[in-house]
């Protein structure tokens, strides 16, 4: 999902990628139970790499798991970059979808899920006119185990809310949002936007839900831009 972002390195940062665990088939690790699983994965291979602080980012769930990294290690974070995401728990009527989504993948397993959620997640203009990035997300949904997806459910149906949070980050905070994002709409980060002190939003043009992946060349002008002049 963060490929393209790699390319940030060319600007002198060490960028990290962690794939969470149970993603691409790793059978590793159980799949997760709740965001603070992914948290401690990540915070693990931090003290791993002997990193005492870094710009935690992430992309809809990984957004949940950055805003879980601050509540509970928040001497990691230099930074945030919150990417498509929101600090709300989900609420009964969402949850009562995504107990559809574990019985879907768990009945017709990861293709159902594809089949179910791409239209969701990428922009209108995307799923028009660029069926390379259709058919990329399509393989990434593809590379998961049933069980990992269902992991991937629990934890976003089980993550705390965290809107209470908001007003406690104080360091520097860049907030990225497609313009065609219909499951964390503008209107969502533009309320984090003016609940974290001193943020940054950023629309990105032409991107639904995976802004990175829609729009990388604009995604990453924006991550640049903050990471040299904000971090």
């Amino acid at each position: 999902m963060w490929e393209p972002q790699l390319a940030l390195a060319d600007y002198g940062w060490r960028v990290l990628a962690p794939q969470f665990r149970g993603f691409d088939g790793d059978p590793g690790d159980p799949p997760a139970a709740s965001v603070d699983d992914y948290t401690g994965d990540v915070i693990d291979l931090l003290d791993a790499l002997h990193i005492e602080d870094a710009v935690i980012g992430g992309l809809s769930m990984g957004g949940y798991v950055a805003l879980s990294i601050f509540r509970h290690a928040p001497r990691y974070v230099r930074g945030l970059i919150l990417a498509d995401t929101r600090p709300q728990a989900d609420t009964p009527e969402v949850a009562v979808g995504r107990k559809r989504m574990l019985q879907l993948a768990a009945e017709q397993g990861p293709s159902a899920i594809a089949d179910e959620m791409i239209p969701k997640l990428l922009g209108e203009s995307t799923r028009k006119h660029r069926p390379e990035i259709v058919d990329r997300v399509r393989g990434l949904v593809l590379a998961n185990s049933s069980e990992s997806i269902a992991g991937a459910v629990r934890v976003l149906m089980t993550r705390p809310n965290s809107t209470p949070l908001l007003q406690e980050i104080h360091c520097p905070t860049l907030i990225l949002v497609g313009d065609e994002d219909t499951i964390t709409p503008s209107a969502l980060s533009e309320d984090m936007h003016r609940r974290i002190a001193g943020s940054e939003l950023v629309v990105i043009a032409g991107a639904g839900h995976l802004s990175s992946i829609e729009q990388p060349h604009a995604c990453n002008e924006a991550l640049a831009r903050f990471l040299t002049h904000r971090v």
